[in-house]
């Protein structure tokens, strides 16, 4: 399939589903998450939840980060020039929507510095779909391929998704970086092998 194809799939696809089936499944992921070899890392990188997008609620797997003592970082996105600003998660860390009603870091006197992208050595990644091959489709502005390649390349990139993989996503662009694994709410997907 193609991506635009892809992504309406996808998109009605969440819509289907209610707010507690999202608890569940997004608990299930978080169970998952555990089972990673990911545990010695000390710089994670999490995205908020979008609930408007119906994401996978994160705030379980940030209990978990938290809870081993973590570094997490969230992101602050720059609509103009497309970028991400990676920022310390600290218990003064305000968070309020932008525009887009993705939940964001506000400046303010408590807020912690910028965090460079080549710190992550863990990346969970929001998508819409991904296929076997660990290919991902996102909302289509770039925005986590232009970070992801400012990472380490040894950084551990992990998708989060409700559903199983595509087969195939036929317009794949040289820029598109792959995921090393996916986590659904059954099992882990392992990419890490065929990059």
């Amino acid at each position: 399939m193609f991506k635009k194809d892809i992504r309406v799939k996808y998109k009605e696809l969440r819509h289907s589903l209610s707010e507690n089936q999202i608890e569940e499944l997004s608990l299930a992921i978080a169970n998952e998450v555990l089972l990673l070899p990911i545990w010695e890392k000390t710089y994670f990188h999490i995205f908020l939840t979008i609930e408007e997008q119906k994401e996978v609620n994160t705030e379980y797997i940030l209990h978990l980060l938290s809870g081993k003592d973590k570094e997490i970082c969230i992101s602050k996105s720059d609509f103009e020039t497309l970028k991400m600003t990676t920022i310390l998660l600290t218990d003064n860390t305000i968070i309020k929507k932008n525009e887009y009603n993705i939940p964001e870091p506000v400046d303010g006197p408590d807020a912690s510095g910028e965090i460079p992208s080549n710190k992550m050595e863990v990346v969970f990644i929001p998508l819409l779909a991904y296929d076997k091959k660990g290919n991902r489709v996102g909302y289509g502005k770039g925005f986590y391929d232009k970070f992801l390649a400012e990472c380490n390349p040894n950084t551990i990139k992990i998708g989060l998704s409700f559903f199983e993989p595509e087969e195939l996503i036929l317009d794949v662009n040289p820029t598109d970086i792959q995921l090393n694994y996916c986590v659904t709410p059954n099992r882990v997907l392992n990419f890490s092998d065929r990059l």
